[in-house]
């Protein structure tokens, strides 16, 4: 019997594999890319690869896609992404997507049209009531941050939002207040001056590898937002429309990491490829 040659384990061209049992898993996905773009290649319509999407590093997180239409797809998904975590909510059914309808557009509105920006008392109270809606619902937050004066509020609010651009001195003189933490804190000042802050949501966060594990600090807090205004930065540079802010990458890491825990499929139709996703870590109980 004739010896079979050597196996370089090399995939010369699509339809010709390797005798090798275990071909390289790059070798293997570029042969049936090729494969799928093909217009010869006789192949239901719903398996080949449409050329026109914008495509994702396999098995990476959003965090490391540096492709501006990828980042748009995902940000036009972001209301669905709401719609589909507020279903799962259980005895909060339908309260986040209005909730953040209210937080993403009437409440930036209501504190641009000041001649100072700042917050009201029932505008803090209702931005808790976002915030612990879309995450971990904690009674006692709610009940401490309505215990905060109208006159306690606005003040801080205002200093807070004067302190600008020393987001981390800004942070400090929100804290001050009961019931916020640097989470909190970050997205009073994402609400009412989103090209300077990003809201420290966990997903958001945790999409980030080297700041995991997530710490409610403002010294973490620090160093997520750095790494969010270079990405903005670096988007800017690319994307024609230079329309990028640190609250809206925040938006699109935070839809990358929900959808992918409850609906993948809604990210693989709008960035054409498949997407993986990790569970997040646990996180210690504290005031954010």
């Amino acid at each position: 019997m004739a010896r079979r040659p050597a196996d370089t384990g090399r995939v010369e061209a699509y339809g010709t594999w390797s005798r090798r049992t275990s071909p390289e898993p790059l070798a293997v996905l570029n042969a049936l890319q090729s494969l799928c773009c093909d217009p010869k290649t006789n192949l239901p319509e719903s398996l080949k690869v449409r050329k026109n999407l914008p495509s994702m590093p396999l098995n990476g997180p959003l965090f490391d896609c540096k492709d501006p239409a990828v980042w748009r797809k995902v940000y036009e998904k972001y209301w669905q992404v709401v719609e589909l975590k507020s279903v799962g909510k259980g005895k909060k059914h339908g309260k986040l997507l209005p909730l953040d309808k209210w937080y993403q557009e009437e409440l930036p509105a209501a504190i641009a049209g000041r001649s100072e920006r700042f917050l009201t008392q029932p505008e803090l109270v209702k931005l808790m009531e976002w915030k612990l809606t879309r995450g971990k619902f904690r009674p006692r937050l709610q009940q401490l941050v309505a215990s905060n004066s109208s006159e306690t509020v606005e003040r801080c609010t205002r200093k807070a939002f004067s302190l600008l651009p020393d987001v981390t001195a800004a942070i400090t003189e929100l804290s001050s207040l009961k019931a916020l933490g640097p989470a909190t804190a970050s997205a009073v000042l994402a609400a009412g001056a989103p090209d300077q802050a990003a809201f420290m949501a966990d997903e958001a966060v945790e999409s980030i590898p080297s700041l995991r594990p997530i710490q409610y600090t403002a010294k973490h807090y620090s160093l997520y937002l750095q790494k969010v205004v270079e990405l903005t930065q670096a988007l800017n540079k690319v994307d024609s429309e230079q329309d990028w802010t640190p609250h809206r990458v925040e938006q699109c890491l935070w839809a990358w990491a929900v959808a992918g825990q409850l609906q993948p499929s809604l990210l693989q139709e709008s960035c054409g490829e498949e997407t993986e996703t990790s569970k997040p870590p646990a996180k210690r109980q504290k005031i954010k």
